[in-house]
């Protein structure tokens, strides 16, 4: 009796199901596409003897119940492969279905019998069994179909040419009752967003540093008046450190003291006054009305403003008077402020997510971001998010996205790797890197090949700053001009999606605080400054010029083809990009020493770049208009980081001669 017990419901399912790709810890977590992709999934499918099978990929998209398929083919050494185009936003499932296909089984060992000369006379009489049980799970018309060609079968014994049409196997198929099918045991997800969530180019500017002249507070309306330069510049997301009223108790002044002067601002993160919090404005910035005026005047650029969702609050935000019970307390009844011992931020208090008051604490930090959203944002950068729940943000970005696909949730976790990724699985749309510190060749080359060539790309999408506010590399202090050239240059074609912080990156401000450290001198978290744009020390031209050749040039649209090329000096790197439909093919060198000059042998993959071993090929710089001959894989590059630290070259392919460059794509 027992052992009858430990049967399995249905003993009769032949199939095995394994290896399902793309599956993310087993299911737990959604894979990351954008609208309009080709889906593709493998998976191993195998049964016990040598039984013919057949497999659909299921999938339905958002808000639907009933499952659509499409036909898996059959790749070899049992595996699987079939797709599908995701064509709305939001969430979609997918699963794999498989079953013995009896009549191909049939009809494969028909073929075999009459090829060796055997009397097939009661195998046609099986054959027409096996179309009988067919009819009597199809529709009316083929199931007449099935019975009549049953009925051939049973009273014409030369009716072989009938019995093996390919098509009559492959309308058995499509109408086969799928007797003792199996289901892969999950329904695996793939979140589907739009096009920025995978290419996207970020400027940071403080709104309060906009106006046209020195000492004076910025305002909405002068930040308009940057937005011709932001899009000159070729950025199509503008994000605003928090533009909420801003505390006074324990307000920090200038250069993060503890004493802060009349005049000094504070940091934009102390979030709230007696003028209001998260879903205030700051009264110097302007009116709620402005805000709109300026998110709109900015897609007239082709701008989309991105706000900071920083959930902490100075110890003036209303939240402190009406909500304490959403604040932890120390012993000495005061209210425990933020701490990275040994450093201590007095003026930021943290919400306490362990409080009895969680639940509602949670409604209103949603209630933050639908706010902001009705005022026309969809684009949140999200301030130190592993300092808060995990649970917390896979919830709320859940509940927004199922209202709102098309929104966007950067995540600035500079944490542990393991946590990082995790805050990617659970819906961060985007993620800042390590970028900034990685360096060297082996650093970079290590590091985005893990990004872009493992399972890490199926949920992180990186976006790469080689500067904020608060990083300030010993690079970039020490490099001078070249490094931010080299950087910008870097993050630009190796990522799909990079930011810079804008006015200090265009001017290559470089003064930290203090020797070691990552702090800017006189820091725009502190005090308003004002930029002189058009100083000769800018890099705007350049930084126009490298986000114009993104736009035009798909390869660097995307991360997946990333590819490395050896180059035998370990002060050059050299990378490849290619166009889905492989007709865009971009290759960057670049000298990674912001001092010298340097020069070495590149080895290009040129099967991976689409390029034949034995026919010349053009490399035209986009950086600088000139254009280069290369022959075979192996050829020389010499690049001073004082004229410009990197090719960015689109391959032309066919040179006709030398003589007069003629090519084509």
């Amino acid at each position: 009796m027992e052992s009858a017990q430990r049967m399995p419901a249905e003993g009769r399912q032949r199939v095995a199901i394994a290896r399902v790709v793309p599956e993310l810890d087993c299911g737990r977590f959604p894979v990351k596409r954008i609208v309009g992709d080709e889906f593709i999934v493998e998976a191993d499918i195998f049964a016990d003897g040598h039984d013919e099978l057949a497999a659909v990929l299921r999938y339905r998209g958002p808000g639907e119940t009933g499952w659509r398929e499409v036909p898996m083919t059959f790749l070899g050494n049992d595996r699987w492969r079939a797709s599908f185009c995701l064509t709305e936003l939001g969430l979609w499932d997918y699963t794999v279905l498989a079953w013995i296909d009896r009549f191909a089984t049939w009809q494969r060992d028909l073929r075999k019998r009459v090829e060796a000369g055997q009397d097939v006379r009661v195998d046609l009489l099986i054959g027409a069994e096996l179309l009988e049980s067919i009819a009597s799970a199809a529709t009316d018309q083929d199931a007449s179909f099935f019975r009549v060609v049953a009925a051939r079968l049973r009273s014409d014994p030369d009716a072989v040419e009938l019995a093996l049409d390919p098509e009559l196997a492959a309308r058995a198929r499509a109408c086969d009752p799928r007797v003792f099918a199996s289901e892969y045991p999950r329904v695996l997800r793939v979140m589907v967003d739009r096009e920025r969530a995978r290419f996207s180019t970020w400027y940071e500017l403080f709104p309060r540093s906009c106006a046209p002249e020195p000492g004076r507070h910025g305002t909405f309306r002068d930040c308009e008046a940057w937005l011709p330069h932001i899009a000159e510049l070729g950025f199509d997301v503008l994000y605003l450190p928090p533009i909420h009223p801003i505390g006074r108790t324990h307000r920090k002044g200038k250069n993060n003291s503890l004493v802060a002067g009349p005049d000094d601002p504070g940091s934009p993160w102390a979030i709230g006054s007696e003028e209001g919090g998260h879903d205030a404005i700051h009264p110097q910035l302007g009116t709620l009305e402005d805000f709109r005026r300026f998110v709109a005047r900015g897609r007239d650029f082709g701008i989309e403003v991105a706000l900071d969702l920083a959930f902490q609050c100075s110890p003036d935000h209303p939240y402190v008077r009406e909500h304490p019970e959403w604040f932890r307390r120390r012993p000495d009844g005061t209210i425990q402020y933020a701490e990275n011992p040994p450093k201590k931020y007095q003026d930021i208090y943290p919400f306490d997510f362990e409080s009895p008051a969680w639940r509602e604490l949670w409604l209103e930090l949603l209630r933050i971001v639908r706010f902001w959203i009705e005022q026309g944002i969809r684009i949140f950068r999200v301030d130190n998010p592993h300092t808060k729940p995990f649970a917390f943000w896979e919830w709320l970005i859940a509940e927004i996205k199922h209202d709102y696909p098309e929104t966007i949730f950067l995540s600035e976790a500079f944490t542990r790797p393991k946590v990082m990724y995790h805050l990617a699985k659970l819906g961060f749309t985007q993620s800042y890197t390590y970028f900034a510190w990685r360096n060297t060749k082996a650093e970079l080359e290590a590091y985005f090949t893990e990004l872009t060539q493992t399972e890490v790309r199926e949920f992180f999408r990186p976006n790469l700053w080689p500067n904020t506010p608060d990083i300030l590399t010993e690079y970039l202090q020490t490099g001078g001009r070249p490094a931010f050239l080299i950087r910008l240059i870097l993050a630009a074609t190796l990522g799909a999606s990079y930011g810079i912080y804008g006015p200090p990156y265009e001017l290559c401000e470089a003064t930290p605080l203090a020797p070691g450290s990552e702090e800017y001198l006189n820091s725009e978290k502190y005090e308003i400054r004002h930029w002189q744009l058009d100083s000769p020390h800018s890099i705007a031209p350049v930084i126009a010029r490298v986000n114009r050749i993104r736009r035009e040039n798909p390869a660097l649209q995307q991360d997946w083809t990333l590819r490395f090329h050896p180059v035998d000096n370990d002060e050059l790197i050299a990378y490849s990009k290619t166009s889905p439909d492989r007709q865009n093919v971009i290759v960057t060198v670049v000298n990674l020493d912001p001092h010298h000059r340097h020069g070495g042998w590149v080895t290009l993959d040129l099967a991976a770049l689409g390029l034949e071993a034995d026919t010349p090929y053009q490399l035209h710089d986009l950086l600088t208009g000139e254009r280069y001959i290369w022959h075979g894989a192996r050829n020389y590059v010499e690049l001073d980081p004082h004229v410009m630290p990197a090719h960015i070259f689109v391959v032309r392919r066919r040179v006709r001669s030398e003589q007069d460059f003629e090519y084509y794509q």
